[in-house]
């Protein structure tokens, strides 16, 4: 975030810069405005031009670019926007050198201009500006949650009996009969005889009691 923030400002004030500069003296005080678009191509002459065909054309495009890159977060708009500043910059420097044979500068208001900096700053501010910007965040796919463990099915083994019995559903007979369930009618059987038996004492008779007769 911070360091979108700071793209941003040295992106900003680098286009400023660079459509600021047409307005600023170029060569022998002659002011980059005056420079018409298609003498970049042609060659340089010494006929003026309005200020929308001049030079502050393709710099105006480039701060056009630069705000949608802004705004974008878009480190390739603000570098794009860069490169168009520095581009047209040196080709006018290689025909203003081709036209007067050299390029000075000079102190007295001869040669280079204040102007031409200020494009050069302008296009390194853009270029910085895209270097220090971290861009958009990259989206995050979500993984995909892990398959829920199947359940058990009919067809499958019978599950094991509770209690710690170690035996299957329908094999081993509860209340500690050890006999097994009938198959086929579904019936639990009584518990062995013997098993479970208590012995009941014969009744006796009331002469028989203690205490009687």
């Amino acid at each position: 975030m911070i360091r979108n923030v700071v793209g941003s400002v040295l992106a900003l004030a680098g286009a400023t810069a660079a459509v600021w500069s047409p307005f600023r003296a170029w060569y022998d005080g002659r002011h980059g405005s005056d420079y018409a678009i298609g003498d970049l191509f042609t060659g340089i002459t010494g006929t003026g031009s309005g200020v929308i065909g001049s030079i502050l054309l393709p710099f105006a495009f480039a701060a056009l670019v630069t705000v949608l890159g802004v705004v974008l977060r878009s480190r390739l708009l603000v570098a794009a926007a860069g490169l168009v500043v520095l581009g047209f910059t040196v080709l006018w420097m290689v025909r203003v050198g081709q036209a007067e044979g050299s390029l000075v500068v000079s102190g007295d208001g001869r040669g280079l201009g204040d102007g031409v900096a200020n494009a050069f700053g302008g296009a390194v501010l853009l270029l910085l500006g895209a270097l220090v910007m971290s861009g958009r965040p990259k989206a995050h796919r979500l993984e995909p949650a892990p398959p829920r463990p199947t359940q058990p099915t009919l067809d499958g083994p019978p599950p094991e009996e509770p209690y710690g019995t170690g035996q299957p559903y329908g094999t081993g007979q509860p209340y500690g009969t050890g006999q097994p369930y009938d198959t086929e009618t579904r019936s639990m059987p009584y518990a062995a005889p013997g098993r479970f038996d208590v012995p009941v004492e014969p009744p006796r008779d009331r002469d028989d009691r203690p205490g009687t007769g």
